[in-house]
């Protein structure tokens, strides 16, 4: 597939709203761009009868939405309705489309957990920390599969550290990494623990957590190095209107785990 996309079909005058991701499209083309860019997030939102009255009734594709419809019907899977739309669009090679479908097989040979975390890293991966805190939450909550390794609940445990960490609500963090830490023996997690109690602690606590532990002191070693290379080799560059934004996602969340 080239890198220009040309939208040859009808414009919908309404768009189709992803309500989840309050996304909006108003072309086939759109749609099939979000879908090839999102397959960890497609669900329930794309696979219904609403988007087959908008097929119908914003895009004149008559013959899709019945397709889709009988699909429906039949009890299809998730797979098989995606690769109806994209086949649709004309604008996917072969191999484009083999590589989709090869994706989605893969998702459904997941399980429920396994999917749901993929689900999570896509909203993180896109900056979409209080979605996918909301996602890694009901993982933990949730009765956990015992037929995973507890190391996986460990790398959601971290996730969510990670997620709070980067909305700069590093209490929750902590406990977050304190967990991951217990279920799973990872360096990586327990420097992130310590960066995250060095930021969200006083001096005072700091200090004596360090005291007396020779890991704790040799990690903080290694994040005074690398927090001083950062601000050597970076400058932070922080817009009014990004400074906006976080603190906007700051407060949803801080609301949310006060409410939880």
């Amino acid at each position: 597939m080239g890198s220009l996309i040309l939208c040859h079909r009808q414009k919908a005058k309404q768009p189709y709203e992803i309500a989840r991701v309050h996304v909006r499209v108003y072309t086939i083309e759109e749609l099939c761009y979000y879908i090839c860019n999102n397959l960890y997030l497609i669900d329930y939102t794309l696979m219904n009868r609403r988007l087959c009255r908008w097929f119908e009734t914003e895009l004149g594709l008559l013959e899709l939405a019945k397709k889709l419809r009988e699909a429906l019907d039949e009890n299809c899977s998730l797979e098989q309705f995606v690769m109806m739309i994209l086949k649709e669009s004309c604008i996917y090679l072969p191999a484009d489309l083999n590589r989709i479908q090869g994706i989605l097989e893969h998702l459904q040979s997941q399980k429920e957990v396994e999917r749901a975390k993929h689900k999570a890293d896509s909203l993180w991966e896109g900056g979409e920390y209080e979605a996918s805190i909301l996602v890694y939450q009901t993982i933990v909550d949730g009765e956990w599969d015992d037929s995973l390794d507890k190391s996986f609940y460990g790398k959601v445990y971290a996730c969510l550290g990670a997620a709070y960490g980067r909305l700069f609500l590093y209490k929750e963090a902590i406990r977050m990494y304190e967990e991951a830490c217990r279920l799973c023996e990872e360096p990586e997690f327990l420097k992130a623990y310590l960066y995250c109690c060095k930021r969200g602690r006083s001096e005072a606590e700091y200090v004596k957590m360090l005291s007396g532990n020779p890991a704790f002191l040799s990690l903080d070693s290694v994040l005074k190095e690398e927090l001083k290379q950062i601000s050597v080799e970076s400058e932070p560059v922080c817009t009014q209107e990004q400074l906006t934004l976080w603190k906007k996602d700051y407060k949803k969340v801080d609301n949310h785990s006060e409410a939880c």
